[in-house]
């Protein structure tokens, strides 16, 4: 077993925040949030047709279950696994399949179900309640999690059912939620905690009952101290959760940050947060685990803050997955001058696109449109061996190092460097005085060394 930290606590206006613990490294990029942070969730309206990729997660795609003139209900399911890590993908949609074809997604292209919206929101026969938590067993929470096609929101998209299926031979005691949402810019998670809190509570619960762990935290940064008490406002009534305030620093989201900020274990180099004895969550996540089980519908959308320089009308919308990001945008009123570049996700992590005719998936947490100052790259330099990089990486690696191996094709010395450890939080570009893109580098050379063990094996 591991051993239980006692955390500290400081309490501000009636709110207990974590005491001095974080993570070593990190950054303190601008949050750029002031423009949805108080903007309450707003269903978007209803798409006349939608593209659902076949593969919106990590692993492999969906097998197609129907073709081209079918009528499909909303919740139904479309695509089924074709492998251990994969998730099932559902229509969001009433109406009549047009088209199962290949269409531009984000990095590519993916085969699509392309639905014609009826308009009626017909439900599926087999979006009902589930049940309870306290009557549900652990199989039948991790089966039902299963067939709704939950994936993790925070972006990554891993199988949550994967996540949840541990080898045997792991102890894990701790589940975590990371409502951080450190990402600048971002604020659907801090929406979702202030008005369905209930909801990542009970999706929390069963999360914990589906692993047979009695002990959860909600990791929330103190900069949303209205979400922080909001949380623990609904908590209160369960002794195994704990709503903690973090520090405001980037990457406080990430996994292996957040299971020290909240518990002190580290995860070992190549190690896996379950060789620590945590799972960690999104709260989205959480919160559509509980919605599958008191309402039976699977993961058909999802909040997406649509913000930036260059959109006329920031917002937190509820869209449906498969609705064009054009769509997305013409609801936000449009751009109010030319974008200068367009990410999926956060400017940190997230993905640039160059194009909006393509479909919103499970992970689209934030379409960012910047104008062209938010936009303007610094020309880098020389480095200059000043070793910030090194100081603020919070995976313990040399990004300068393992950026010169990058650049040489020396990836046999940047694998021994340990590169793998890398989480590709774009830390040490934010810090580098020579504006280095250190993490483009690092992150082809990380492809480069998995695509080289996948071929040894």
């Amino acid at each position: 077993m591991f051993k239980q930290i006692k955390l500290n606590y400081f309490n501000y206006k009636g709110v207990n925040f974590m005491g001095l613990l974080s993570f070593r490294g990190g950054i303190h990029p601008p949050h750029a949030k002031k423009s949805t942070e108080e903007l309450a969730i707003v269903k978007a309206v209803e798409p006349s047709i939608v593209a659902i990729p076949l593969r919106q997660h990590i692993g492999a795609p969906c097998e197609a279950l129907v073709q081209k003139g079918d009528t499909v209900k909303v919740g139904q399911k479309i695509g089924e696994t074709t492998s251990f890590v994969c998730a099932p993908v559902h229509s969001s949609v009433s109406g009549t399949v047009k088209e199962v074809v290949s269409k531009p997604t984000l990095g590519g292209a993916d085969m699509c179900v392309v639905i014609e919206n009826d308009g009626q929101n017909t439900l599926h026969e087999s979006v009902k309640p589930k049940g309870d938590i306290e009557s549900l067993s652990k199989e039948e929470i991790l089966s039902i999690i299963k067939e709704a096609g939950i994936v993790g929101m925070g972006g990554a998209g891993f199988p949550t059912f994967v996540k949840l299926s541990p080898p045997p031979e792991k102890t894990i005691d701790v589940v975590i939620l990371n409502g951080a949402e450190c990402e600048p810019y971002l604020t659907a998670d801090h929406r979702l905690m202030l008005e369905t809190p209930e909801e990542v509570v009970d999706g929390l619960r069963a999360i914990m009952k589906s692993l047979g762990v009695t002990k959860g935290y909600v990791g929330i940064e103190n900069n949303k101290p209205d979400a922080i008490a909001t949380m623990q406002e609904a908590a209160k009534a369960y002794g195994d959760i704990e709503v903690v305030g973090l520090h405001t620093k980037y990457p406080q989201g990430a996994e292996k940050q957040l299971i020290y900020a909240c518990t002190q274990r580290e995860v070992p180099s190549g190690g896996l947060p379950m060789d620590a004895g945590a799972v960690v969550n999104n709260v989205a996540t959480a919160a559509a685990v509980a919605r599958v089980i008191k309402t039976g519908m699977p993961l058909v959308d999802r909040i997406c803050t649509i913000t930036g320089g260059a959109i006329a009308k920031p917002q937190n919308l509820l869209i449906k997955n498969g609705t064009f990001l054009n769509e997305i945008v013409e609801q936000c009123d449009g751009f109010k001058v030319t974008p200068g570049k367009i990410i999926l996700g956060g400017p940190m992590m997230g993905m640039a696109t160059d194009r909006l005719d393509i479909p919103s998936t499970k992970t689209t947490s934030g379409i960012l449109c910047f104008d062209e100052k938010e936009a303007k790259l610094p020309e880098a330099v020389n480095c200059i061996k000043c070793g910030k990089c090194v100081e603020i990486c919070p995976a313990f690696v040399q990004p300068a190092l393992l950026s010169a191996y990058a650049l040489k094709d020396m990836f046999e010395q940047a694998e021994a460097n340990n590169i793998l450890d890398c989480i590709e939080c774009g830390s040490c570009s934010f810090v580098c005085p020579s504006k280095r893109p250190l993490l483009h580098s690092i992150r082809v050379a990380k492809r480069e060394v998995l695509a080289a063990r996948r071929k040894g094996k």
